[in-house]
């Protein structure tokens, strides 16, 4: 498992799909958007943490 910080070629794809759909939007739909992202990461992150605890 590579966890070096490098983002795999598919990532980088996507990432930059993302880049474009974001451009257009306005401050406000940026922030609700970054908001429930870190949310979204933060479910992942407890998802991950009861998975490797009950492993």
């Amino acid at each position: 498992m590579d966890l070096s910080g490098q983002l795999s070629m598919e990532q980088q794809f996507k990432l930059k799909v993302l880049q474009e759909q974001v451009q257009g939007l306005s401050k406000e739909q940026a922030q609700e958007y970054l908001l429930e992202m870190f949310r979204q990461m933060m479910v992942k992150d407890n998802l991950v943490k009861n998975l490797l605890r009950n492993a």
